[in-house]
């Protein structure tokens, strides 16, 4: 295969042109890249990652039908198609102006018929990847084991009944942090599709969750043994493929977390989709896991909430983008992770400009809720209201509160010296109305 080959080559690279047209759909019309807020440059606000998967694995097959997606990449023997994959993909990277890319392990390298040939697979890809990587300026957002496509994980990996399985995940992630360290990236996923269960009847839930427990401080053990920097990640989802997944949101992820400490060495990889998928607002679970100091990076998607499953479309809502862009602004940003674009074009979305654009739209819906985010923050008029609301909480009995010596006699007395409180309205639609003038 000729390394030179252009897999895109109608499409330039990617311009900012603020002024274009409705109809230009092949520049970005609101991410400015060198653009500088509170200090720091969009791009390093944003650290934008392409994910592997979907957009270059993706075949656009579903439960009800065939691929519809005929890229030129997937011809060839599984290693020939693997090779050309990479090449595709970095030179989509270049083109789209993005500095980082996800993968799975599985996805850049086809898995061999015994652990010792997929991972020679995976020495020569990655061989391949980190020449890429030098000569581009690419880099890896985050790597993750695939511990759920493959029969042997059908009740789980780490919470497998069998430990011959588990032992299996474990050999595949030991790999796994190796190749994170040889290509430099910057974190480490964990995501638990698998670790769950589909009835309870066969299920030890306690047994599962102490071996899953085991499971990660292993990871972290080698993480150390061999030098890795990186921060490692568990991204939380309720559902699918299992009935119930152990990782359901933010909360469940951080209890574990807390409960077998871990706490220390894991934050979280906060998937939107997920987060509708478990009943919450689409910025419920980025808000909680900030608010514990947990919030490690974004992957970047949206979802249908009226279907009961993961759509993992391209994020184009504005008011989406601008709350969690709001969070990330007030906790300084996600480095070392980012807003990966765990998303893929629709299975009718057939034309290879239409990776261009779906990126180029989900780029520019975070650039527009950057500044919004910016804008609102500046202004600090709802952060204000917000801190005037619990002002109470900073003097007398309030104050007492937090800083833990009130006790319930002084709740008592407090309240028969000042008798019942007064109705304080909460004025959420004053609040709606003043967010809505930044969108």
């Amino acid at each position: 295969m000729a390394t030179e080959t252009e897999y895109f080559a109608d499409t330039k690279k990617i311009p900012y042109v603020p002024n274009a047209g409705v109809r230009d759909v092949m520049c970005f019309k609101h991410y400015n890249a060198e653009e500088v807020l509170m200090g720091r440059k969009m791009e390093d606000w944003l650290r934008f990652s392409v994910c592997y998967w979907h957009t270059f694995c993706g075949t656009g097959a579903d439960p009800f039908g065939f691929p519809t997606l005929q890229r030129e990449w997937n011809m060839g023997t599984p290693m020939e198609s693997a090779k050309k994959k990479l090449h595709a993909a970095f030179e989509f990277f270049n083109k789209l102006g993005v500095k980082y890319y996800t993968f799975h392990d599985r996805d850049m390298a086809p898995e061999g018929t015994t652990l010792e040939e997929s991972n020679k697979n995976l020495d020569e890809m990655t061989d391949l990847a980190l020449q890429l990587q030098n000569k581009t300026g690419v880099k890896v957002l985050w790597v993750t084991c695939n511990l759920f496509a493959h029969s042997r994980y059908m009740n789980g990996a780490a919470t497998n009944p069998d430990s011959h399985v588990l032992a299996y995940a474990g050999a595949q992630v030991k790999k796994g942090l190796d190749i994170a360290k040889k290509l430099g990236a910057e974190n480490f996923v964990f995501w638990g599709g698998r670790e769950g269960f589909h009835s309870i009847h066969n299920t030890d839930v306690s047994a599962e969750l102490q071996h899953m427990a085991s499971f990660f401080k292993m990871a972290v053990k080698y993480k150390e043994k061999i030098g890795l920097k990186c921060q490692l990640l568990i991204e939380p989802k309720p559902k699918e493929p299992c009935k119930h997944q152990y990782d359901y949101d933010a909360m469940s992820v951080i209890g574990f977390l807390k409960h077998h400490g871990l706490d220390s060495h894991f934050k979280l990889n906060i998937e939107p989709n997920h987060t509708t998928l478990a009943g919450h607002s689409y910025e419920h679970d980025v808000v909680m896991a900030s608010a514990f100091g947990m919030l490690g990076s974004v992957d970047s998607n949206t979802g249908s909430p009226d279907l009961g499953w993961d759509t993992d479309q391209f994020p184009m809502d504005i008011r989406n983008t601008t709350l969690v862009m709001k969070t990330v602004m007030e906790q300084g940003g996600l480095q070392p992770g980012g807003l990966n674009f765990d998303a893929k074009v629709r299975r009718e979305s057939t034309d290879p400009e239409d990776l261009f654009i779906a990126h180029i739209g989900a780029m520019d819906a975070f650039a527009r809720g950057l500044r919004n985010a910016y804008h609102l923050l500046e202004d600090g008029v709802i952060a204000g209201m917000v801190k005037e609301r619990y002002s109470s909480f900073r003097q007398g009995i309030g104050q007492k509160v937090v800083d833990g010596s009130a006790s319930l006699e002084d709740l008592e007395d407090f309240i028969k010296q000042n008798g019942e409180p007064k109705v304080t309205s909460g004025k959420q639609e004053k609040y709606e109305t003043i967010f809505n003038h930044y969108i």
